[in-house]
């Protein structure tokens, strides 16, 4: 009976679509994307034929009235009625409407990211985050965090939106088929210095500016061949066509008293859109940004992340598998978490290449250059090594690592990447020497690795350095670096008589997410001053002076100015004297990994990366 009275409508439709004076056109019944099977049935795809067909008869109806007369008009309708049902049968085979994931895949899924005694605080953590701007005005160019979980997420998608916002914004207004998802190609990173009135961006180019970073990010993670994106059975369709306000009514009424405890709760609400074309990736998560603003935002892009690599190309970039990606036992995303949407593989450590241990084994790192980058204070505390490819991304943007947050620091100028004659040299030696490195990040050589070092760097040592380096049967690069300053240029040394090579002073700012009190920006009230807890933003002046000795730095020239009163070391001692007083946070060492040497300035409270 429903598949006659269907057929009876449509050639209802059809036969008004022929009407000189059309009548008010009946429409299909909205479906019900709340119980939307898994994959679409025979029936379903004559159902959605159906109303395709009678979507483009109401559109020509509109147009028969002005037609010729009926019988060359009836021609000219049926042959262009042929066309646009070819059309909408090529769109919908084009775009997946939303399936849901299998039992397998699901219970896969959720066992990856949570492991199998999760707690209901960490889920509840994943299930409370949206992606969504600050509203304070000082930093509304960046995402608030209100949970402490899945700030991994949120770093890694401030990290991408302020390398649109800063570095492309003229960029924002366009969308191009099938656009690059690097867009360094279209300006050089050389003499660009962004804007720092972080308030004048609008919402629109903040928008379009989180819709391309979520783009660019699924596209790296699909190996810029798909992506996937991940919204809810209970809401994806049912906010189209929705203006402002009511948006984020029908999705708190939708996410009300929603709860993901299990893979059967993810599969019950999860459905997967995948796509081909970067242009179609933009619009629907252009249309589905209030779902991502949701409180399950994070969670949803996470999930699209992780499909848009593959689960089980996700399970193979992994040293152990086993183990889930949010961590126990405060539900913290994992370093594989954040090095997937850096650099789209969720491989565990954050040196360059991969590791060969014998016997066939072998540790993941980067294997690329990135968009933005890394740093952490393990590295600090010697815990790891960063490698040249997150230290040195293409855009002065880096993810900051401590050990239970993640936050953002970035610079306007580009030119803080550029490497001056000694930081170039040491790059060059450096990056030979971790090449040879075979300890993790140790930092030590075997004396045959040494001497490849030597031969690929063009340094010749004298024996009695060379011996002295070598008597301990491995190479230390601390003790190596010292030996290279003492050395002439000609014998491939780094010896500086002006004491000047090294320097340079800039600017960085640093984005904590997470809503702490904010001194500094205090409102008055009968009672004295309470502190505004919002985002903090911080701007700090980097100096890196000239002397490239770390003892010589962090005793501040006094064991240089307490040499017997010679005059050289005194001249030495003034020029690598700080012109501002050090002043120490965490950061200042995030920093330090980055820049040697680096003294750090700030007005105000102390940047906090925790």
């Amino acid at each position: 009976m429903a598949d006659q009275q269907e057929e009876e409508d449509l050639r209802m439709a059809l036969r008004m679509s022929m009407q000189n004076s059309p009548p008010e056109p009946k429409r299909s019944k909205p479906r019900d994307t709340a119980i939307l099977p898994a994959t679409t049935t025979p029936e379903e795809s004559r159902q959605l034929q159906r109303e395709l067909m009678a979507a483009a008869a109401e559109k020509r109806m509109l147009a028969a009235a002005k037609s010729a007369p009926p019988s060359s008009s009836q021609s000219k309708n049926e042959r262009s009625g042929d066309f646009e049902m070819k059309e909408a049968e090529k769109k919908a085979k084009e775009v997946n409407l939303g399936n849901e994931l299998s039992d397998k895949e699901a219970h896969q899924l959720f066992a990856m990211v949570f492991g199998t005694g999760v707690s209901k605080d960490i889920l509840a953590q994943w299930s409370n985050q949206g992606i969504r701007f600050s509203p304070d005005p000082e930093t509304s160019m960046g995402l608030v965090q209100h949970e402490g979980g899945p700030c991994g997420v949120l770093a890694t998608i401030q990290a991408f939106v302020l390398k649109h916002l800063l570095f492309f914004p003229d960029e924002l207004g366009k969308v191009v088929a099938n656009m690059p998802q690097n867009l360094n190609s279209r300006r050089s990173k050389s003499q660009y210095v962004a804007s720092n009135n972080f308030s004048a961006f609008t919402e629109d180019a903040k928008a379009r500016a989180l819709v391309k970073s979520m783009s660019e990010m699924l596209f790296l993670c699909g190996n810029n061949k798909r992506a996937v994106i991940a919204t809810l059975s209970v809401i994806s369709n049912g906010i189209e066509g929705s203006e402002g306000s009511s948006k984020d009514v029908i999705i708190a009424q939708a996410l009300e008293g929603l709860s993901i405890e299990s893979a059967s709760d993810l599969q019950k609400v999860l459905r997967v859109d995948r796509y081909t074309s970067p242009t179609s990736a933009f619009k629907r998560l252009e249309a589905m940004i209030p779902i991502f603003q949701s409180r399950m935002g994070a969670l949803l892009f996470l999930i699209s992340a992780l499909l848009s690599r593959g689960l089980d190309c996700v399970q193979a970039d992994r040293d152990d598998p086993s183990q889930p990606l949010v961590t126990a036992p405060f539900g913290h995303a994992s370093q594989e978490i954040v090095n997937l949407l850096l650099c789209g593989q969720a491989v565990p450590n954050v040196f360059d290449g991969r590791m060969d241990l014998g016997g066939g084994m072998f540790l993941k790192g980067i294997s690329t250059s990135v968009e933005v980058g890394f740093l952490t204070l393990l590295e600090s505390l010697n815990f790891c090594k960063v490698g040249q490819n997150l230290k040195c991304p293409r855009w002065p943007i880096w993810v900051v690592g401590s050990e239970s947050h993640y936050t953002v620091l970035f610079a306007l100028d580009t030119a803080v990447q550029d490497e001056n004659e000694l930081e170039e040299r040491e790059s060059q030696i450096r990056k030979a020497f971790d090449a040879q490195d075979q300890s993790g990040g140790g930092g030590f050589i075997s004396v045959e690795a040494f001497h490849q070092v030597l031969r690929e760097t063009s340094i010749r040592l004298p024996s009695e350095k060379l011996d002295s380096l070598c008597n301990s049967g491995f190479i230390v690069w601390s003790e190596f670096w010292q030996v290279i300053l003492d050395l002439d240029k000609n014998l491939g040394g780094l010896k500086d008589s002006t004491g000047q090579m090294g320097r340079k002073i800039f600017d960085l700012y640093h984005f904590n997410g997470i809503a702490k009190s904010d001194l500094n920006g205090s409102q008055a009230t009968a009672e004295g001053e309470t502190p505004v807890q919002r985002p903090r933003l911080t701007k700090l002046r980097v100096s890196v002076p000239p002397r490239w000795t770390p003892e010589e730095f962090m005793a501040d020239a006094a064991v240089a100015s307490g040499n017997a009163g010679s005059e050289s070391s005194q001249k030495d001692a003034e020029v690598a004297k700080p012109e501002q007083p050090h002043q120490h946070a965490p950061l200042a060492d995030c920093i330090r990994t980055r820049w040697p040497r680096a003294v750090c300035n700030w007005i105000g409270d102390p940047p906090s990366i925790v």
